[in-house]
């Protein structure tokens, strides 16, 4: 088993044993993705969840008049897919796209359901982390409800240091529900002082 693998799991179960690690790793298959890469389409099934241990990854959604928002920005170390279209057996609702060259471990999500309900380990590892994802969630509908266009920024810059320098400022405006102008003059009075 990779390194970067047993170290995702380990965040969420340090103590988990080898089997369960194992069991777990049996179920995963290492992927290596293109810039620019689509691996989840809005309206397409999926069937595998994925754990990003490299680059940056995003989910998005587009409106009727086509137009991209994004939702979700995932770094190294995260998990990543359409959670409730998984959960659900239904069309994802957003499209999931690798912003830079992006690593990932893939695994089919039945088969992990499948495994949680013999292996307790496993069920423990699968809803630590669900509350992550949903705390993820959560957190993100307070920042867009409760913090100023500058205040997403400044926290989104304190969670990926390097942001900038990863993706299109466009993106990153899209994700702090901005426009890019505005994104720009948030920067423009932040490093002007």
């Amino acid at each position: 088993m990779q390194h970067n693998l047993e170290q995702f799991v380990r965040f969420f179960m340090p103590n988990i044993s080898d089997y369960s690690l194992n069991v777990f790793s049996s179920i995963t298959t290492h992927k290596h993705f293109a810039k620019g890469k689509i691996i989840i389409k809005q309206g397409q099934v999926p069937t595998n969840f994925y754990i990003l241990t490299k680059g940056v990854a995003r989910s998005f959604v587009k409106n009727s008049n086509n137009k991209e928002h994004t939702r979700t920005i995932y770094t190294a170390m995260s998990t990543c897919g359409a959670l409730s279209s998984l959960i659900l057996g239904s069309n994802s609702n957003a499209s999931y796209e690798c912003l830079t060259e992006c690593d990932c471990f893939l695994g089919d999500f039945k088969e992990l359901v499948e495994i949680t309900k013999s292996n307790h380990e496993m069920a423990l590892l699968y809803s630590r982390v669900l509350e992550k994802i949903f705390i993820r969630t959560e957190q993100r509908v307070d920042e867009l409800a409760l913090l100023s266009a500058t205040e997403r920024y400044l926290k989104l810059k304190k969670d990926i240091p390097e942001i900038n320098n990863l993706i299109p400022q466009y993106h990153i405006a899209s994700f702090l529900n901005i426009t890019p102008v505005q994104l720009s003059r948030i920067r423009k009075k932040l490093y002007s002082v």
